[in-house]
């Protein structure tokens, strides 16, 4: 889902649209931030997959060309969301996999050859909540050497937390897109959907995971970017017990289901970005 932009709202906030038929994006205040769009991953690139996660188990429908960068071209800072390393976080945390109602039948199936066996994270919850890289920088010196100048990103934990009443001001929206890297209707019994880490087993638990990052323009050099991280999970029997709908469909808007989960892990940081010399 994409929003247009007002090419007047955007000339007033000093930004550029960014285009290379692939995707969309937009050049501000020293940060260049790009979505790209692909399709489903074809049978033999899942296999490829498979291999290099060491996995017999995807999601049905992963975008495996899906991306999002958010880039800082002073200091070549990037931030970047796929799927492949999302899925890398699945495999490595590697959860115990959620019961669901169907199962106590799959475990009384009298022939061997019917039974469901799950032993595995068939939800995909991920802890992932970005990759981030510096890209190097390529530069000569007096005597014409080529010189190969990197750093590590560290991100610093901290008291400071996004400030979403300001994030509901109504100034001009300039860029939105979401980008969906992979999802799946786990055999009928709920979904899994990996944009903003949503997750929702049917009758049984709902999960929610979710990473927020914001940067604030004015210094555009050396910007600091706060990322807060908030796990909330519940089962559908303990929202039930506080008087709270147990129907699925009533938890289909994110901002709902966050409303009524106990937060089990809420983590805040910022990374100070530093510019070139």
């Amino acid at each position: 889902m994409a929003v247009e932009v007002d090419a007047k709202d955007l000339k007033a906030a000093a930004g550029e649209l960014l285009s290379d038929g692939g995707g969309r994006g937009l050049r501000i205040h020293g940060w260049e931030i790009f979505s790209r769009k692909g399709s489903i991953l074809n049978s033999s690139t899942l296999l490829q997959w498979e291999e290099k996660l060491q996995t017999s188990h995807l999601p049905e429908m992963v975008f495996g060309d899906s991306s999002l960068v958010l880039k800082h071209d002073n200091s070549g800072t990037k931030i970047y969301f796929n799927a492949f390393d999302a899925l890398a976080g699945w495999k490595q945390e590697a959860l115990p996999p959620v019961e669901v109602p169907a199962a106590e039948k799959w475990k009384f199936r009298s022939k061997p050859s019917q039974q469901v066996i799950l032993d595995y994270d068939y939800t995909f919850t991920t802890p992932y909540c970005g990759s981030e890289t510096i890209e190097v920088d390529l530069k000569k010196n007096e005597s014409e050497d080529i010189l190969e100048t990197s750093s590590s990103i560290c991100w610093e934990e901290c008291k400071g937390q996004i400030d979403v009443v300001s994030l509901a001001s109504k100034e001009p929206i300039l860029f939105y897109d979401e980008v969906v890297l992979y999802e799946d209707e786990l055999a009928d019994n709920g979904e899994s959907l990996l944009t903003v880490k949503v997750l929702r087993v049917d009758g049984v638990l709902m999960r929610l995971r979710d990473t927020r990052m914001l940067c604030t323009f004015g210094d555009s050099t050396n910007p600091v970017i706060l990322r807060g991280s908030c796990w909330r999970e519940a089962t559908f029997q303990s929202i039930s017990a506080k008087g709270y709908p147990s129907d699925s469909p009533a938890y289909s808007d994110p901002s709902i289901i966050s409303q009524r989960l106990s937060v089990i892990m809420h983590k805040r940081q910022k990374l100070k970005v530093h510019g070139k010399l």
